[in-house]
């Protein structure tokens, strides 16, 4: 019976012996913060942040298991800025993730801070600081004929973010000019029975993104050497110059076209 027993008290020990060996060390100053700390301190729930992470917006925690992971202050920063792109600035998911993927690849902490140099100078007159204003959607669909099938396609799509405001959905008045173009295009004669359709403007949206990332890289790799005021000085005056321009060779393009054929 001795012998029985003395085997079954090894046979239990063996499974801790084996999860003490498969456990990761974890840098607990480095990366101090449970799930529970972490949704705590991000105002968000487990389901959220766990959606994050599928998702490629917050990297995974330092795992010491198959159901434990740690998290540091790189993770609670992450999820308060998706958290302000999101509900402040009313970026789509899609975009957040495509800017924070091209951030962290593209930029060097160098390039970052002159990025900083120029929000903190351009913020105010873009709208980069504070809450955005909004705009009721009723009202805007009524106003420019654009259906709540049209709209809800933007949002699918990722173009603009709606959300419930006192009741009511509204968005970004910076965004409403998406809504109010479409209406415009309609009326033009763009219409459905043509075949045009909302996911038509992807075509101009993906191909702006592109341009103004490779805009982004270029500046702050020509610009990181320079005082950081005087380099946000330059991207201030320069602007409206390249607003200008891509509004122009969009023109010319045409035109070289026309004249071809």
């Amino acid at each position: 019976m001795g012998g029985i027993d003395m085997a079954g008290r090894g046979e239990r020990r063996r499974p801790q012996v084996a999860e003490r060996r498969g456990r990761t060390a974890v840098d607990r100053s480095a990366f101090p913060y449970r799930m529970k700390d972490l949704c705590e301190r991000a105002g968000l729930s487990r389901q959220v942040v766990h959606f994050y992470i599928q998702q490629g917006l917050l990297p995974e925690g330092q795992k010491t298991g198959h159901n434990m992971a740690f998290y540091g202050e790189q993770h609670l920063k992450r999820l308060k800025l998706i958290r302000q792109l999101q509900e402040e600035r009313f970026m789509p998911l899609k975009a957040i993730r495509a800017m924070l993927e091209e951030r962290d690849d593209a930029f060097t902490p160098k390039q970052r801070e002159l990025i900083s140099e120029v929000r903190q100078r351009l913020g105010p007159t873009i709208g980069v600081v504070g809450q955005p204003d909004t705009v009721g959607a009723a009202e805007l669909l009524k106003e420019t004929g654009v259906s709540r099938a049209e709209l809800a396609r933007m949002v699918e799509i990722g173009l603009l973010v709606t959300r419930k405001q006192d009741g009511r959905t509204v968005l970004a008045s910076d965004d409403a000019f998406l809504v109010e173009l479409w209406g415009q295009l309609k009326k033009a004669g763009f219409t459905e029975a043509l075949g045009f359709q909302v996911d038509d403007l992807r075509l101009y949206t993906k191909a702006m993104y592109s341009l103004f990332m490779n805009e982004a890289q270029l500046l702050s790799d020509r610009l990181t050497g320079l005082p950081p005021g005087q380099a946000a000085e330059m991207v201030d005056r320069a602007l409206p110059l390249i607003n200008t321009l891509l509004v122009r060779y969009h023109t010319a393009q045409v035109r070289n076209f026309l004249a071809a054929n």
